[in-house]
C-alpha cells in the first residue's frame, strides 16, 4: 500500500466560490481507478500543541496499491485536469509519499 498524502497551502482571499470547486476537484480524484480509499480535509479543531501543524487550507490522503498504481493515478486526466483547474488557487503544496 502507497500513501500519498498532499498539503495544499491556498492563496488568501479566495473567494467561496474557489474553495468550493478546490474541494469539488480533490474529491473528484476518487474516480481514478487505482485509487483505493481518498479522504480529503481542512484542519482540525484539536487542541493546540508545538507538534500540530495547522497552516494548511486542505489535505488530500489517497490510498493506492503500490508504486504502479501511484504512477498511473500521476498521469490520469482527472488528475492532470485537477491540476489544470486548480493550480492558480494554491501558494505552496507539500506532498508525503509513505509505503
Amino acid at each position: 500500500m502507497l500513501i500519498h498524502t498532499v498539503i495544499f497551502w491556498l492563496k488568501k482571499d479566495l473567494p467561496d466560490e474557489d474553495l468550493a470547486l478546490f474541494e469539488q476537484e480533490l474529491c473528484s480524484l476518487e474516480k481514478i481507478s487505482t485509487v483505493e480509499q481518498l479522504f480529503v480535509g481542512r484542519p482540525s479543531a484539536t487542541a493546540k500543541r508545538p507538534v500540530i501543524d495547522d497552516s494548511y487550507d486542505f489535505c488530500l490522503t489517497v490510498a493506492l496499491k503500490d508504486l504502479t498504481a501511484h504512477d498511473v493515478y500521476q498521469e490520469d486526466p482527472l488528475h492532470l485536469a485537477f491540476i489544470e483547474n486548480c493550480s492558480h488557487m494554491w501558494e505552496r503544496v507539500k506532498i508525503y509519499d509513505a509505503d
